[in-house]
């Protein structure tokens, strides 16, 4: 069964899935290891680990579908893939979702901010009207055909107009044919109730750390009724918190070491260093 195939199963047996978030490929592996249902490549992670950069729209298609198929080879689950607002017209949105599916992903969602967009969580974001955020999903549904990619439908109306014009977008974009709905900037839990009780059929949450919806656990999650939830930020803030505890060490003392590390024998686990040795062994290398 393909990726996208052992997602649409878990979302037809009513299961959550639940995506922590992974900037890199790496981190997807420490995702799958912990073995959790699915791994979300964010924008945010992927423009701070390929460009040292704010998620302000820097990231282009073809940086962030080549950074959507690193995933896929480097895990076995199914990787939750953000495409932004689809990188231009509807021939571009088309683009972007054939190369999504050629490169593996399992599901990908489209927005519906202005080009170029902004993170989710940030002031200022600008929309699209509704007509032309449903006419990018319905380009991607054509675009898609028989294909099994899940297609999600993001709007970001909730920080920027808020809940009212969110759960109507939301009821707009349902109506294309998506698989799943996604109101994003979510800070609090009672917007979360409020999206839960107000939007129809399946629906995606992300919670970020340090926000008051962040304190839901993930039963009260699968108790409100969500079908995936995903947890976009939580490896990489905690990975530069470490990173940067790890230099001031070093720069302090002259000397590594001294705090929370793996092994060198413990990374070489997390990169299958072994069966990699083994198939070059196998081929006289």
């Amino acid at each position: 069964m393909t990726a996208a195939g052992t997602l649409r199963a878990s979302l037809q047996a009513g299961s959550l899935v639940v995506a922590p978030g992974a900037p890199d490929a790496l981190t997807a592996r420490l995702v799958q290891g912990q073995g959790f249902d699915a791994v979300y490549m964010t924008g945010l992670g992927a423009t701070a680990t390929r460009l040292g950069q704010p998620d302000l729209g820097l990231m282009t298609q073809t940086e962030m579908a080549d950074h959507a198929r690193a995933f896929v080879r480097a895990v076995d689950i199914p990787v939750i893939a953000d495409a932004d607002t689809g990188y231009g017209g509807a021939l571009n949105v088309a683009r972007t979702v054939q190369e999504y599916m050629l490169g593996g992903v399992a599901a990908l969602h489209l927005e519906d901010q202005i080009s170029p967009k902004r993170c989710g969580q940030l002031a200022g974001v600008r929309l699209v009207t509704p007509e032309e955020g449903a006419a990018r999903l319905a380009a991607a549904m054509d675009a898609r055909g028989a294909g099994e990619i899940v297609l999600i439908g993001r709007t970001d109306a909730l920080p920027a107009l808020g809940m009212d014009e969110a759960v109507a977008r939301a009821a707009r974009y349902r109506d294309t044919g998506v698989d799943l709905i996604f109101v994003d900037g979510v800070k609090t839990r009672s917007e979360v109730e409020e999206i839960a009780k107000r939007v129809e059929g399946p629906k995606v949450l992300s919670l970020v750390d340090g926000t008051d919806a962040a304190q839901l656990s993930v039963a009260d999650v699968r108790e409100l009724g969500f079908s995936v939830v995903m947890y976009a930020v939580t490896t990489l803030f905690a990975a530069v918190k470490a990173s940067n505890d790890a230099l001031a060490r070093l720069k302090a003392s002259g000397k590594p070491g001294g705090g929370a590390a793996l092994t060198y024998a413990e990374f070489c686990e997390v990169v299958d260093l072994a069966e990699h040795q083994a198939f070059a062994h196998r081929h006289g290398e």
